[in-house]
């Protein structure tokens, strides 16, 4: 039989009755692609896993012992139970097997094994019913039956078990299986990684790695093999990072200079009725020369919320336009698009907005205003365009697409960026986030892009308050919270209240799902959510907010009656503003003093930071009521009380990442989905994150083509071809 490669499909390999659930349930379709479905944990024979604390619901896999064996009658039907209770010498969990009285003969007391199954409770007993399992052979007797001495015994039992990610379908050893006969058919692996580098950072060959990190016969077996599969995929992204970035520098792209003292930038700059910070003068004055340059820029701005960063991609804009040139301001949702719209409309001033004729493009919009809209982008009489996705779709041309913004970038995937950047010329491209992201995420999620940092904010700035406000324990400070709004509202100014979910039976879809997942397994889904629709008929009925004017804002509703409210609540008419977290980034209203969140363990540390961040935008500090019902001492109240601590939004992201699992962070960064990481975590290994970035540069600056490593060069083209053919596909 020929020897199999890692590209080799799995199905000529260890058939397709198992290659295609592997396909299914883990994407999963080459030689290569299972020997990268690593296992996640090892046990050994003569181990046995903890009972205690299984969840219900969850399918698990174990290492345990028979304890005991009982049959039993079935009381309403015919047939028989068989209850099996295995123990790791402290807890137990029963298996039930119906009218299946043979396994007695299999399950004895004593017998040690693996068990897989989905926890149950029956009598307050966890259950696996009819679990899979896979029994190991007596210490005694080796696996062909010959008796082994006791040292042999002891290396048997103490040989690591490999327990690999599975499903109900696909059992950990039937996964292991296919493994091994995936090792047993491959042949000599090539390994990409030069010499060289194995060499200086110690690193096994790849053809070992698989097989030792598979197949150990020690715990330092997998740890050596697990090093070393780690720096590579640590290596394999940062180099496939920094050559996506090289390249894009040697694009070809219309160099947009900043223009004459009578130009579109200048005439902005001088009506400016306050002094740029100085954050905002460096940020500006390097997109500008990037701009200018003959090659697209590919720059990432984060900042503060409230640093001024739309100021400083405004300017850019500016001096696109003034080449002639057009951009577009990608926006997450409706409000916010139409904020900036507005917000774009009256720093520019009636002059530069007739000259620079900014349009809206949403896909709620009304169909006349569109088509005159998108005429406007295609004759290039627009030279700014404000939109949402609807900016993506195939009616949307531009006459000549020099810079695109996108705001809130990690909302957005990388596809979605290069569909934009597909309607020019290799426009430059400007990604912005209010959301500070640790550096081991900015190298890992944006390394083909250049960061650019905001800290500084404006002057006269008056800060923000933050409390927590438990309403369990202390019902008193809660029931201050409302005494404290009408305080501010009978003083002129207006207040924000955020609730998690938009009706009883609708929650807010921009939650972030993990946080309130969390919030609910500490307790939080005991009670009914917050909400707009309720939080606005009680608030209406308060004595105390007689004759004030209250209003809901919520992404589900029509856009004419979302910009009506919005238009509202900025003008003064509206006094209280409900909402969801449509109002999360980009709403500017300076009279705003204070936000009421309600279950605000329901919202992620970003979210809240995010959040706080529309009040204390004027001449008044600003307060922020973190309402809570999550107890002391949960993760949910961990993370408000952590909000609670600091306003530095830097901090919060090192915070963030440390709770939160960064397949989140990463996902929707990378692709709008799950991260792809296998072994690698952000807030674990930063500095082997920045480490091999640097050996990878270092390797590309000798070597850009990578000539002298062709198993890399192989890989990266590889890389770029999908992308490209994934481009494509979706063009």
């Amino acid at each position: 039989m020929t020897s199999a490669s890692l590209g080799t499909r799995l199905d000529g390999v260890i058939g397709a009755r198992t290659a295609k659930p592997l396909e299914k349930a883990f994407g999963v379709r080459t030689v290569g692609d299972l020997l990268w479905h690593l296992p996640r944990r090892y046990s050994r024979r003569g181990e046995l896993t903890p009972l205690l604390g299984l969840p219900i619901g969850e399918q698990i896999t174990v290492v345990a012992q028979v304890l005991d064996v009982r049959e039993r009658t079935m009381q309403r039907r015919r047939g028989s139970i068989l209850e099996v209770r295995i123990t790791d010498g402290t807890g137990t969990l029963t298996l039930t097997f119906f009218n299946q009285n043979w396994r007695a003969h299999e399950l004895v007391a004593g017998r040690r094994g693996i068990f897989a199954g989905k926890v149950s409770a029956y009598r307050s007993q966890l259950q696996l019913q009819h679990p899979d399992y896979e029994l190991f052979e007596h210490r005694d007797e080796a696996p062909g039956g010959e008796q082994l001495d006791k040292a042999a015994a002891l290396a048997w039992a103490e040989t690591p078990v490999p327990i690999y990610p599975a499903t109900a379908q696909l059992t950990s050893w039937n996964i292991q299986r296919a493994v091994e006969l995936a090792l047993d058919a491959v042949g000599p692996i090539e390994d990409p990684l030069p010499a060289e580098i194995r060499n200086a950072e110690e690193i096994i060959a790849l053809d070992p790695a698989f097989e030792l990190i598979h197949r150990p016969q020690t715990d330092a077996d997998w740890k050596r093999a697990r090093d070393s599969l780690r720096f590579r995929e640590a290596f394999d992204l940062q180099l496939a990072l920094l050559d996506r970035r090289r390249r894009s520098g040697l694009e070809a792209s219309t160099p947009r200079p900043r223009g004459s003292s009578t130009g579109p930038l200048a005439r902005f700059d001088a009506a400016l009725p306050f002094a740029l910070t100085g954050d905002q003068e460096r940020a500006g004055a390097t997109l500008a020369d990037e701009l200018a340059a003959p090659h697209p820029m590919h720059r990432l701005l984060q900042g503060e919320v409230g640093s001024g960063k739309t100021l400083v991609a405004l300017r850019a804009m500016l001096q696109v336009a003034e080449s002639g040139g057009q951009s577009a301001l990608l926006a997450p949702t409706e409000v916010l698009a139409a904020q900036h719209f507005r917000s774009i409309v009256e720093a520019l001033g009636p002059d530069l907005s007739a000259e620079l004729a900014p349009v809206l493009v949403t896909g709620r919009m009304p169909v006349a205003e569109r088509k005159r809209a998108l005429l406007s982008l295609a004759s290039g009489n627009a030279s700014i365009a404000v939109g949402t996705h609807a900016l993506l779709s195939e009616g949307v041309s531009f006459y000549d697409l020099g810079c695109i913004v996108v705001d809130e970038q990690h909302r957005f995937g990388v596809e979605q960026r290069e569909a934009l950047r597909r309607k020019g010329t290799q426009p430059h491209v400007l990604a912005m986030t209010a959301t500070p992201i640790p550096r081991t995420v900015a190298l890992t999620a944006f390394g083909d892009l250049e960061v650019t940092t905001i800290r500084e904010l404006p002057p006269g700035r008056k800060g923000i308050e933050t409390f927590v406000v438990p309403e369990l324990e202390m019902p008193n400070r809660a029931a201050r919270v409302w005494a404290r709004a009408a305080e501010d509202l009978a003083a002129g100014r207006q207040l924000y209240v955020v609730c998690p979910a938009i009706s009883s039976s609708e929650p807010d879809p921009e939650l972030e799902t993990e946080e309130a997942s969390d919030a609910a397994d500490s307790g939080g889904g005991a009670r009914p959510l917050a909400n707009v629709t309720d939080t606005v008929a009680e608030l209406r009925a308060r004595p105390e907010f007689a004759g004030v004017s209250i209003e809901a804002l919520t992404g589900g509703m029509p856009s004419a009656e979302k910009d009506r409210v919005m238009r509202g609540f900025a003008a003064g008419d509206i006094r209280m503003l409900v909402a969801t977290t449509v109002i999360e980034v980009g709403v500017n209203v300076p009279n705003a003093s204070i936000m009421i969140v309600r279950d605000a363990d329901r919202f992620g540390i970003s979210q809240l930071h995010q959040l706080r961040g529309r009040v204390g935008r004027g001449e008044h500090a600003g307060l922020c009521l973190l309402m809570t019902t999550a107890e002391q001492g949960s993760l949910a109240r961990e993370r408000i009380e952590a909000i609670a601590a600091t306003s530095d939004g830097f901090e919060l992201a090192e915070i963030d990442l440390t709770l939160r699992r960064e397949g989140d962070i990463l996902g929707t960064a990378q692709s709008g989905g799950r991260s792809t990481l296998r072994l690698l975590r952000v807030a674990e290994h930063g500095e082997l994150i920045a480490h091999a970035r640097e050996v990878a540069g270092d390797l590309l600056d000798r070597d850009p083509e990578l000539t002298t490593a062709p198993g890399l060069a192989a890989m990266i083209t590889e890389a770029r071809e999908a992308q490209l053919l994934d481009n494509l596909a979706k063009s």
